[in-house]
């Protein structure tokens, strides 16, 4: 486990700002956390270096995209060992309709997160891309009616 980046009150509002809108301008981030435009490069830099700040996301609406139904789905791998569970998850991670992978603690092994045209391309996907594999013992599917954002993210306390 990694140490956590000590980060103080500036660090922070920096932190929410971005993960609010991250094609803030440098300009006004600055001027939103009270600080020389110079300084809040600096510090977004430092955030970068550290680790704090990962990247930035483009978000897609898959119903737009054509895949309008997302499903989550619990999946047991049998045996759960290295030389299977890599293999696996290289695969699941290559499928077009996959949008997250977990690998879990507890009676399913991992959670995918996927996005499909329909049910019948659901079916599809659980059928001949999870059950038909010889290390799939159990696939469980959840449809997902509504997501919602949550956050920002910040450190306790």
């Amino acid at each position: 486990m990694t140490d956590s980046v000590a980060l103080d009150p500036v660090d922070l509002e920096i932190l929410r700002l971005l993960q609010n809108d991250a094609r803030m301008t440098y300009r006004d981030l600055s001027a939103a956390v009270g600080v020389a435009p110079s300084t809040c490069l600096d510090r977004v830099a430092r955030l970068r270096r550290s680790g704090v700040i990962l990247g930035q996301e483009l978000r897609l609406d898959a119903a737009q995209l054509g895949r309008p139904l997302q499903a989550l789905l619990s999946v047991q791998v049998r045996p759960h060992r290295r030389e299977l569970v890599g293999p696996f998850v290289e695969r699941i991670r290559a499928l077009p309709e996959s949008r997250a992978l977990f690998h879990l603690a507890g009676p399913e092994d991992y959670l995918v997160h996927v996005a499909v045209t329909g049910t019948a391309d659901l079916q599809r996907l659980v059928l001949d891309e999870f059950t038909s594999r010889k290390e799939v013992a159990r696939v469980e599917t959840r449809l997902i009616f509504q997501r919602w954002e949550c956050g920002p993210l910040l450190p306790p306390g």
